[in-house]
């Protein structure tokens, strides 16, 4: 939190509000343009992020480990990895070692969909990800430039 000296937090500036809003203006397009291309290929928003986040991961995971990084509740997760299966886009393989756990992988047809989605993705990405990283670029030069202007007035202050 930025304060000025006395203690008072430091208002954001328009263009800060600004910089802030047009970030967000470009991941909900993107991810208004992820949730549609999900439908039109017959899966819920989930199922798609489910399935990227298992491919992602170096090693098969688990459901706990799958609920982490869409940041859902386990049980949650359970349902969506249910669909997933019963979809044929998911398989389920028990732990060796810890019966426990289970681990999840994608079907050749879980493999099949999810390829052309994320190739899907990448194009649209090509041509929004410019524009994002412009609006985060906004966004980190104001916070750096506040960054700069505390550490100047702590040094100040402390000359003093």
């Amino acid at each position: 939190m930025t304060r000025y000296n006395d203690g008072r937090e430091r208002a954001l500036s328009t263009a800060e509000y600004r910089a802030l809003a047009q970030f967000r203006y470009h991941i909900r397009r993107f991810l208004r343009f992820s949730e549609k291309a999900a439908r039109e290929s017959g899966l819920e928003t989930q199922q798609y992020q489910l399935m990227l986040a298992i491919k992602a991961e170096p090693a098969p995971p688990t459901v706990g480990e799958i609920a982490e990084r869409m940041q859902i509740q386990h049980h949650s997760g359970v349902e969506l990895v249910n669909r997933c299966e019963q979809n044929g886009l998911v398989k389920r393989t028990p732990s060796d070692f810890d019966r426990r756990k289970v681990y999840l992988d994608l079907t050749p047809e879980g493999e099949r969909l999810l390829k052309k989605l994320a190739r899907h993705h990448r194009a649209a990405l090509s041509t929004m990800a410019p524009m994002m990283l412009q609006a985060l670029e906004q966004i980190s030069k104001k916070v750096k430039r506040r960054a700069r202007r505390k550490s100047h007035q702590s040094r100040t202050a402390r000359a003093e």
